[in-house]
């Protein structure tokens, strides 16, 4: 009966009205990067040897999954030369004075130093950029080492690598995949909203959802999509270890953490390497909740009902 008040249309509704970025907001915050990107180039165009050498949009808006809740936007910023510091603090200070340099309409007081990053404020629209410093040494595929922004360490990466392996899956489910990623992006908001020590990174989400799209999983209808992630993390207890051999050998990753979750460009990167069993057992938790409530939902003899077990999912801002 839950079905016939909520199903896989009424959930799309709601991802439009309540999830999802808008697609006009979503179109001016990359043209505003696009605008950097062009600066920039432009500027390694008269200065050859200029230290910054790409500016690369990253993070959701770049993959498609952001939020409706997004208000700034990941871009990393690939740099090169002998006079680059290998220190964090000193590597910062560095591509805050270059960004002045490269832009000059950028004032200083627009930058704001993070501990792992550094945030450009535009004052006519009010969005911030988060710049996230790349050391680079040439690689064709724009493979650097990327700072951390869980400790700070360096780990090698590649953005156009990761965009790549996520338009690979879109393509194969367009729409639906990114989708219930936001989708599912937005359940775990919710959690760490109620939990401040709830803790499940969207790229977590993402790798997980990969590894379903390559198993074949149809993501069309979404109530079934979403318990077919919950299910999975409920039968699994996350406890295998999820892993890609597209840029790398499965037998080139050597991890014993608790969570083991591998970045798809980077063997030696466990993505989920500072999470505890305490954190895994609440994700658990929270997914067999999600599930519970979706059964529910499914099978709910009034719409009242049925709206109050997918408010169980998504909280209050759900309705139909």
């Amino acid at each position: 009966m839950g079905r016939q008040h909520v199903g896989h249309s009424e959930i799309a509704t709601f991802a439009g009205a309540k999830v999802n970025l808008p697609q006009d907001v979503a179109s001016k915050y990359r043209q505003q990067v696009r605008g950097l990107r062009d600066r920039l180039k432009a500027h390694l165009d008269a200065h050859p040897n200029f230290s910054l050498k790409k500016m690369l949009l990253s993070g959701s808006l770049a993959k498609g999954t952001a939020l409706r809740s997004l208000n700034d936007i990941d871009v990393g910023v690939y740099v090169a030369g002998s006079s680059v510091p290998d220190d964090i603090g000193g590597l910062l200070d560095y591509i805050a004075d270059k960004i002045v340099e490269a832009y000059p309409n950028v004032t200083s007081d627009q930058l704001t130093r993070n501990t792992y990053s550094i945030t450009l404020s535009f004052k006519g629209s009010g969005l911030d950029v988060d710049i996230v410093p790349i050391l680079y040494y040439g690689d064709p595929d724009w493979r650097g080492d990327l700072v951390s922004q869980d400790d700070g360490s360096f780990l090698e990466t590649s953005i156009p690598l990761h965009l790549d392996f996520i338009r690979d899956r879109k393509k194969a489910a367009p729409n639906h995949y990114a989708q219930v990623i936001r989708l599912l992006k937005y359940w775990s908001k919710q959690r760490k909203d109620e939990d401040a020590s709830f803790r499940f990174k969207s790229f977590m989400i993402e790798l997980i959802m990969a590894k379903l799209a390559d198993q074949g999983v149809d993501f069309s209808d979404y109530p079934e999509a979403l318990q077919q992630f919950f299910t999975y993390i409920i039968n699994s207890n996350l406890s295998e270890r999820i892993v890609f051999n597209e840029h790398y050998d499965f037998a080139d990753v050597e991890c014993s953490d608790v969570l083991q979750i591998i970045d798809p460009v980077n063997a030696k990167n466990n993505v989920a390497r500072l999470y505890t069993s305490a954190n895994v057992n609440a994700i658990v938790d929270a997914a067999e909740a999600a599930g519970d409530a979706i059964d529910w939902a499914l099978s709910a003899p009034t719409k009242t009902a049925t709206v109050e077990a997918w408010q169980g999912v998504f909280g209050p801002t759900f309705q139909v």
